[in-house]
């Protein structure tokens, strides 16, 4: 059979950044960090504590869904081999 090739671009060769480069770069990310921090719109207490109530209640709704269904399926599976489990 023959051999496949992949069109690949040559590989770069590792360059390292120009001393105080990354300094600049890392200066630049960080003060573009906190102004998109400062323009975001943070819930209150009373959004925070309803948002993790109705979280809570979710997942244990769902927990109980879940264990319903398995109970369910389970008996159904016993009562379709005619013995226990």
């Amino acid at each position: 059979m023959a051999e496949r090739t992949m069109n690949r671009p040559p590989a770069r060769p590792a360059t390292a950044a120009p001393r105080g480069e990354g300094m600049a770069r890392s200066r630049e990310f960080v003060s573009g960090l906190v102004s998109e921090m400062r323009r975001v719109t943070w819930p209150s207490r009373q959004e925070w504590v309803s948002a993790t109530v109705l979280t809570v209640i979710l997942v244990v709704a769902v927990g109980l869904f879940t264990s319903g269904c398995d109970w369910i399926f389970t008996q159904l599976f016993v009562l379709l081999r005619g013995g226990a489990v």
